[in-house]
């Protein structure tokens, strides 16, 4: 009896030792293909776009900035777009959002450089940005890009240094898996040129806007759900669909309430992690148009991401 019982334990360790090397391979594997992808020089060429000096196209690039683009939000580049501040994601990595002023980045920048980073991803190396949302916002067209980049450049410049985001070996391989983006450049088809409908308070707009939503609450079904990866401080999205356990039985008023003020219906506060400093400050097509949008998409319960 022992020696079936020293023979089974042998055959455990073995088949626990193939696993473990199986698991070390895959993890390699996936870690090696993330930088090689981080690495790759992409052939996009730079948009002959140019600032504006028009206080009003200043002043829409001022809204995008500070609404549906995120720029300023304190998780990204900061309200003085200077950058710095340090988002820790446990072992999927941590971030750093660079000065985006004359002060930092900006000034290396050419306008046509920053137009091909916003709706491209790619850098002025041509190798992908790190986590930027760029594959949300290649929709936009050439006048909300240009209204971006001419407001940046109305910004003061900001005199601080840039940070150093590093990607952990948990955080390639749920790149790799496709759920977690670090990885940006590889998302997008650079070739596709979309045109969007005129802004309008439709759901076939709303469902541009909706892309920035996928990101967190889920790129199939935008039915919330814990983010895989993430660390447990990183709040778990709510259901955004129509489902008995999102937003079934909300009203557009009860929706307002919440992007603009981050309360719900039910009276609770939302995390921080949720960027209402940028979403209330949607526009009232905007939000209306997003809030139609979420109305069509199909009901599915909670947690199916």
């Amino acid at each position: 009896m022992r020696k079936i019982v020293v023979r089974v334990l042998k055959v455990l360790g073995i088949l626990v030792a193939l696993l473990a090397l199986g698991g070390g391979s895959y993890v390699y594997m996936q870690c090696s293909a993330f930088d090689a992808s981080m690495a790759k020089v992409y052939d996009v060429p730079v948009p002959n776009l140019t600032r504006s000096s028009d206080p009003a196209v200043i002043a829409r690039g001022d809204h995008l900035v500070h609404s549906m683009a995120g720029c300023s939000i304190g998780d990204c580049h900061g309200a003085d777009l200077g950058g710095g501040k340090v988002v820790d994601i446990g072992p999927v990595g941590h971030m750093v959002a660079p000065n985006i002023t004359g002060g930092g980045l900006g000034a290396a920048y050419s306008d046509g450089e920053l137009a091909r980073i916003i709706r491209h991803g790619v850098k002025r190396d041509g190798c992908t940005v790190r986590l930027m949302p760029s594959q949300d916002l290649t929709w936009l067209p050439d006048s909300e890009v240009v209204a971006i980049v001419s407001y940046i450049r109305s910004v003061p410049n900001v005199d601080r240094p840039n940070g150093a985001t590093v990607v952990g070996t948990l955080g390639k391989v749920l790149d790799r898996q496709g759920k977690f983006p670090w990885d940006v450049a590889r998302r997008i088809d650079h070739a596709k040129v979309e045109t969007p409908p005129a802004p309008e308070p439709t759901p076939a707009y709303g469902s541009y806007l909706g892309r920035l939503c996928k990101g967190c609450h889920g790129e199939e079904h935008m039915s919330g759900g814990p983010i895989p990866g993430a660390p447990p401080s990183i709040p778990v999205p709510l259901n955004l669909t129509p489902d008995a356990t999102g937003l079934g039985d909300w009203t557009f008023d009860d929706f307002d309430k919440l992007m603009k003020t981050g309360v719900r219906k039910n009276g609770r506060k939302l995390d921080p992690f949720m960027p209402v400093e940028s979403w209330k400050n949607f526009d009232d097509t905007e939000m209306h148009a997003l809030w139609s949008y979420l109305r069509t998409v199909p009901a599915t319960p909670f947690g199916n991401r």
